[in-house]
């Protein structure tokens, strides 16, 4: 079976573990170890910002984000159903109330119009995410945010290697979401890291992060328990050097997907411009006026055949029991037909060029 993702993990990162375990040093109560410093800096300096502050999940950036934003009780934030619950999940942990609006068509990406028609009285921020690696349209999205006087976070969970208006995903945002999962273009095993040019929410970070603290026994807010560890760090610090050839076999294995894609009239093929790169973390075609048993038969037959094929957010969260029943209906058009038409096919550095053309072929073949 050829994997939709597989970490890439060299004898480099194995070293930087041994090394770590060998120091005894392998946590910091206050979060903030030699490993984890060196690669808040390291991090810092590829997304093109002051701060970075990691954490061990990519839901703990979240959450910690959307509640150094400001977000409290009752307040609404407003973001797409068509992501990982972890999204809508943030803000609910920090009392906030998603408001769910809906995608661009063709980019999959939070739109910004339908977040102009959803902003109320009670709107506290906006939270896009870059989905699949392509970055949501984030001008547009700071321009509204600055009218009505709200936080823009940014879930930059799958986007290790955008860019937009040649700049790093998350430069436009207040604070910016990265994952460290197994998955991503760059892992830590489990973590995460939030990435910001603001000060004070750059403190507020730190202090969520471990118990509200910035001295030991003296909790100034609360905090939680979202430390990362001196190994997951190490193992970070080796594979932000390596993040750019695994984006640029990526973005190889994609163009030559596409050029065998392209032949069939029956797909939307994934899309960009000069001002916004994707990241490739996942290539995601759509089964034009498809329907949901069609594009499931096809990722059926993929799998018989080898290929890991995955459909990503096939329920999104606005239909999720828990937000229906607790946050109410809403009606998402873009969001409902996109979740069954498409799917993803695997195109990390691990896939061959021979058998990204079997990937490819077999696609065209069941079309």
């Amino acid at each position: 079976m050829i994997p939709i993702n597989l970490p890439k993990i060299g004898e480099e990162e194995v070293q930087a573990v041994v090394k770590v375990l060998r120091s005894g040093m392998l946590t910091s109560g206050l979060g903030a170890g030699p490993m984890v410093t060196e690669f808040e800096k390291n991090f810092a300096k590829f997304a093109g910002v002051k701060h970075a502050v990691a954490v061990n999940t990519g839901t703990a950036a979240l959450h910690s984000a959307v509640v150094s934003s400001g977000v409290k009780q009752g307040d609404e934030v407003i973001l797409p159903s068509f992501t990982f619950v972890a999204t809508a999940e943030a803000v609910v942990l920090a009392g906030g109330k998603p408001a769910f609006a809906d995608i661009d068509a063709q980019t999959y990406n939070l739109s910004p119009s339908a977040v102009e028609k959803s902003i109320t009285k009670n709107t506290k921020a906006i939270l896009p995410v870059d989905l699949y690696g392509f970055s949501a349209d984030m001008k547009p999205m700071r321009e509204i945010a600055a009218k009505h006087g709200l936080a823009l976070v940014e879930d930059a969970a799958q986007a290790h290697g955008t860019t937009y208006a040649g700049k790093p995903a998350g430069t436009f945002a207040d604070a910016a979401c990265w994952s460290l999962y197994a998955s991503k273009n760059m892992t830590t095993g489990e973590g995460g890291i939030i990435t910001t040019d603001n000060d004070q929410i750059a403190e507020t970070l730190r202090m969520i992060r471990t118990h509200g603290e910035k001295a030991k026994y003296s909790s100034l807010m609360l905090g939680t328990n979202y430390r990362m560890s001196e190994v997951q760090a190490a193992i970070g610090n080796v594979q932000l050097q390596k993040l750019p050839s695994f984006v640029a076999k990526r973005r190889q294995n994609a163009q030559q997907l596409t050029k065998i894609l392209e032949k069939s009239s029956r797909l939307i093929l994934p899309w960009e411009s000069k001002d916004r790169q994707h990241s490739w973390y996942l290539y995601t075609a759509r089964l034009k006026d498809g329907t949901e048993t069609e594009r499931n038969k096809i990722v059926e037959e993929l799998k018989k055949k080898g290929i890991g094929a995955e459909v990503y957010y096939v329920n999104p969260v606005h239909q999720m029991p828990f937000y229906r029943e607790n946050f109410g209906s809403t009606k998402l058009p873009e969001t409902d037909e996109a979740s069954k038409q498409v799917f993803s096919l695997p195109i990390h550095p691990g896939v061959k060029a021979e058998q990204v053309d079997y990937i490819g072929k077999t696609v065209l073949s069941l079309l």
